[in-house]
Order: C-alpha cells, then sequence, then structure tokens
C-alpha cells in the first residue's frame, strides 16, 4: 500500500522534511490525521565521541501511531485503508503545525465515531515556521 498526493503515488520526498496525512479507513470511512517525517536522528559513539548522523525513516510503511487504528489495519486489512499525503512540509516546525492545524479545522477529538485521533499535541512557535 502506497502514499497517495494529488491522487497519485508519492515516491519522491526531495527536499522535505516530513509530511502531514491522512488514513481513511475505506469500510467505516473512520479517518486518522499525522505527521511523519523522511529523516530521523540516530547517534553512535566514535573514538569516545558521539555522533549524529540522519537516516530515512520507515515513511513508507508507517500506519500511524495510533494503535487503534493499527488494529483494524491488522485485521481489516492494508487494502481496505487510503493513506494520502495532504501537506508536504519543508520544517519540522511546520510539519507539526500543519498537523494541529488540520487536527483542528477537522475537529478530531469531537467525534470518536468518525475519528480515530484520541489527542492533539503540538509545541510550536512563531520562529520555528518557514512558509
Amino acid at each position: 500500500m502506497t502514499w497517495l498526493y494529488n491522487g497519485e503515488p508519492f515516491v519522491d520526498k526531495g527536499s522535505h522534511y516530513g509530511f502531514v496525512y491522512i488514513i481513511t479507513n475505506n469500510i467505516t470511512k473512520r479517518k486518522y490525521i499525522g505527521k511523519k517525517f523522511f529523516w530521523t536522528t540516530k547517534r553512535k559513539q566514535v573514538n569516545k565521541k558521539r555522533k549524529t548522523y540522519k537516516v530515512e525513516s520507515d515513511w513508507q510503511e508507517y500506519w500511524s501511531s495510533s494503535e487503534e487504528l493499527q488494529e483494524d489495519v491488522n485485521q481489516l486489512g492494508k487494502e481496505n485503508f487510503t493513506r494520502e499525503i495532504i501537506h508536504l512540509c519543508q520544517t519540522k516546525g511546520n510539519t507539526n503545525y500543519l498537523e494541529a492545524k488540520e487536527q483542528f479545522i477537522q475537529g478530531v477529538l469531537e467525534d470518536k465515531d468518525a475519528w480515530y485521533n484520541a489527542w492533539i499535541m503540538i509545541k510550536v512557535r512563531r520562529s520555528h515556521l518557514k512558509f
């Protein structure tokens, strides 16, 4: 199961830092809004010094942090879900901000029958945003 962006399969992350996505259960129409980063930072000790380096995340195989959604994916099968990218983001701050913005706009905490989202967590400063 691949990610879709503007209705087309998404493969090239280019220079983007992350994305905001929506996963839809095609049977119940229940949805989940979340974010995922293309890169993650790892640390390794080399000659008694801590080295930091970037590696690609598991974004291609990712199915959200929601345990409830993951259970439904395992029970119903990946083919019954659609994964769509709704925003490609240049920075970590933009990714965090746009995820929360979409969650508040859609009212994901207000209807548990329509949304898998159980909480919204954000910590963003104006200086983090670069539009």
